[in-house]
């Protein structure tokens, strides 16, 4: 059992398997093949300091990623757009609703992926209000996670995430986080992950220069 004082690692995948169609060509180096993803499954199976996270709502989360996880036990948070459901290659709020009764969690990233920063106060109460909504009608269960869109962020979105009744805001941060903190960071997943790189990832754990490095920007951001 983690606890309040341990560490957790927050992994972020995207797309797994081949792009539909050809499209998210801009986001070759976040897909993983069915193989990679499952190496790094075989990987961290049964660690209780590592979490997995999936953003976007791509539909392989509920073709490809589900199965292989329900197969190990393992539980993960799906980041999903509303705005994108019935779209080609994304979930539909039928495939949200079964990422939730198979028991992984469901958490809103945002109407349409905008970047937060640059919507006014209105636009972005609406976007996290709005895409809570659905996503609360769609699994019939309260939805109390949220990923950045583009892992962008600063002290205004923040405060609007907190005044919006999120519990946990997901990042794009390097690191390892404390389970009950309210901003957790995560480490995405590439496409030239492999056995060697994900180890590194998964030690970063030692406090080093660079480690100071990713203190000093998420300060900044939070006071920005």
């Amino acid at each position: 059992m983690v606890t309040s004082r341990a560490k957790v690692l927050n992994l972020t995948f995207h797309g797994i398997g081949e792009r539909p169609n050809g499209e998210h060509e801009d986001e070759a180096s976040i897909w993983l093949s069915v193989e990679q993803f499952n190496f790094v499954l075989d990987f961290i199976k049964g660690r209780q300091d590592i979490f997995i996270t999936f953003d976007d709502g791509n539909k392989s989360d509920v073709e490809i990623a589900l199965p292989l996880l329900l197969k190990r036990g393992i539980k993960a948070a799906f980041f999903v757009c509303p705005g994108n459901f019935g779209s080609s290659g994304y979930l539909t709020g039928e495939d949200v609703h079964s990422l939730s009764r198979a028991g992984m969690i469901i958490g809103s990233h945002g109407m349409h992926h905008r970047d937060w920063r640059q919507l006014k106060n209105e636009e972005l109460m609406g976007d996290l209000r709005v895409s809570r909504e659905i996503l609360e009608k769609e699994t019939e269960q309260p939805i109390s996670y949220v990923a950045c869109p583009g892992g962008s962020y600063d002290r205004r979105v923040l405060n609007y995430l907190k005044k919006a009744g999120y519990e946990r805001v997901y990042t794009s941060d390097t690191g390892y986080s404390r389970p009950d903190a309210f901003l957790q960071a995560r480490n995405t997943i590439h496409s030239n992950i492999n056995p060697d790189l994900l180890r590194r990832i998964i030690e970063q754990r030692t406090w080093n220069s660079a480690g100071f490095i990713r203190v000093v920007k998420k300060c900044i951001k939070r006071w920005c």
